[in-house]
């Protein structure tokens, strides 16, 4: 994979380019954003469970699956959340001023926002860059993934090379996310985007997999925010095709690895966060339990601002394990480990020496290891530290 998080350039499948430019809604960088599809685009999405939808979600969702896309846009600053009729109006022009220039159908421009709640977009600023913005379209991830972001402080994109049986194809990941990061469907705005040839019914059983195995399962502070949602398009212009039984299984493990990488930067990129969460879990009897589990300890406020203070407390992370529901004698047979050092074992605490293990925490991530021994699923996910730097980040965001 080339490199993720930061400014590099992330080459774009086939077919694709994007774009980025300053509409004057925040004062520095760009914060209105295109992606455009060549030609027509299989393209399925996930979305926000929040029941109070923003008008952009509620517009794709009713868009996807679809076999015709050929574009994204995306503003960053406001949320048009909570914005009644006139939102629903000034997303559809939107829709309408950026088909227009590209000489499609509005039903081929999908509508994302990001930013304040309550916020109207901005339209006498949106509306006239939109030539601008299309004009800039190019065949790098990096202006488009920072036009997204709103407190993350790297623009977060990722490409890598699948060898199909057909041929090579190239998928690619943006995302952004650092606040209102909750497993709850999306929980963010990311973007994954191939030149194989794969059909919208295949791109949506592909988007649901590997979105509950990444972005379903990180966690910064709980809120599912009114905005999230994931797409995938596919334009097959690499000409390459999932074919064999291998195909599909070598593409989804890509389409999964670039996932996850993005959802391990969104929690590293958490509000105020210093440190990488990392939990997994082996050993437990349902699946289910496994990912309350995991999700329960990315989530807790008391466990994450122990691991802030490089506090070896691990009974913070029993209890809430036993809070999550997890049965007693799943927890009283675990073996529990913080980095590598072994701190419970089978309902004991582990004799170990706690000045070891609290130096271990002086890094920048923290795996958390728990083994039940008790069947055969797994589970992984990730969070981050609680730091006070996100009360004043949240206190001052609007």
């Amino acid at each position: 994979m080339t490199p993720g998080p930061g400014l590099h350039r992330t080459q774009l499948p086939l077919g694709f380019k994007t774009s980025g430019v300053n509409s004057g809604v925040r004062r520095y960088r760009p914060d209105f954003g295109l992606i455009y599809s060549e030609v027509d685009a299989c393209a399925a999405g996930v979305f926000t469970l929040n029941s109070y939808k923003a008008a952009p979600v509620e517009y794709s969702l009713k868009l996807l699956p679809s076999s015709n896309i050929r574009a994204i846009v995306t503003n960053s600053g406001q949320a048009n959340a909570a914005t009644g009729t006139k939102g629903v109006e000034d997303n559809l022009a939107i829709a309408q001023a950026v088909a227009q220039e590209l000489t499609v159908s509005p039903n081929q421009v999908l509508m994302a926002s990001t930013g304040v709640i309550g916020a109207f977009l901005a339209m006498d600023k949106l509306l006239p860059v939109i030539p601008e913005m299309i004009l800039r379209l190019n065949d790098v991830a990096e202006s488009f993934a920072l036009a997204i972001l709103t407190t993350d402080l790297v623009p977060k994109a990722i490409t890598t090379v699948v060898e199909l049986s057909t041929g090579p194809c190239r998928i690619t990941g943006i995302c952004k996310g650092s606040g209102m990061i909750h497993p709850n469907m999306a929980t963010m705005l990311g973007y994954l985007l191939t030149d194989a040839n794969i059909s919208s019914d295949l791109c949506h059983t592909f988007l649901k997999e590997v979105t509950d195995l990444s972005f379903n399962m990180i966690s910064v502070d709980g809120d599912t925010s009114t905005n999230d949602c994931v797409f995938m398009l596919a334009n097959g212009v690499s000409g390459a095709s999932l074919v064999t039984d291998q195909d599909h299984v070598v593409f989804k493990k890509a389409l999964l690895d670039v996932s996850q990488f993005l959802a391990k930067s969104i929690a590293a990129d958490g509000e105020g966060a210093t440190k990488l969460i990392e939990v997994k879990i082996k050993g437990a009897a349902n699946l289910h339990i496994a990912r309350q589990a995991v999700r329960a300890i990315t989530l807790s406020p008391l466990i994450k601002s122990a691991i802030h203070g490089e506090d070896p407390n691990w009974g913070r992370i029993l209890a809430k394990l036993g809070a999550a529901e997890v049965p007693f004698e799943w927890l009283n047979n675990m073996n529990l480990k913080i980095q590598d050092h072994l701190v419970f074992e089978k309902g004991s605490p582990s004799d170990f020496d706690r000045a070891l293990v609290k130096e271990s925490l002086k890094t920048n991530q923290v795996n958390i290891y728990i083994d039940f021994d008790k069947g055969v699923f797994e589970a992984k996910g990730w969070g981050c530290d609680l730091s006070k730097k996100y009360v004043e980040i949240n206190a001052e965001y609007s």
